[in-house]
């Protein structure tokens, strides 16, 4: 009998303390088909957590509607728009 894959919890994180909303998106949420709405906590730090399979997973954020960069993750590859995606390996 097969078992699901076990998916670990994830948490993102970006500091906008003056943006309206933020939202995460990534090949996981099928880019903006689904993204994830962050909530905003102390310090201006958005913050939200997904359950993910393990895999390699690209993504970035959308602070009121601008395309932005995690500046914690080292990790980029470039994407067909002339800038960068984050990448989250997730074991």
């Amino acid at each position: 009998m097969a078992t699901p894959e076990t998916k670990t919890v994830q948490t993102f994180s970006i500091k906008a303390p003056d943006a309206l909303s933020v939202m995460l998106v990534g090949d996981f949420t099928h880019w903006q088909e689904h993204p994830v709405a962050m909530k905003k906590g102390a310090g201006g730090i958005w913050t939200t957590s997904v359950q993910l399979a393990p895999g390699t997973y690209h993504y970035r954020f959308l602070v009121d509607g601008d395309w932005r960069d995690d500046p914690e993750c080292t990790v980029r590859v470039p994407n067909p728009f002339g800038s960068e995606n984050a990448v989250r390996e997730v074991k």
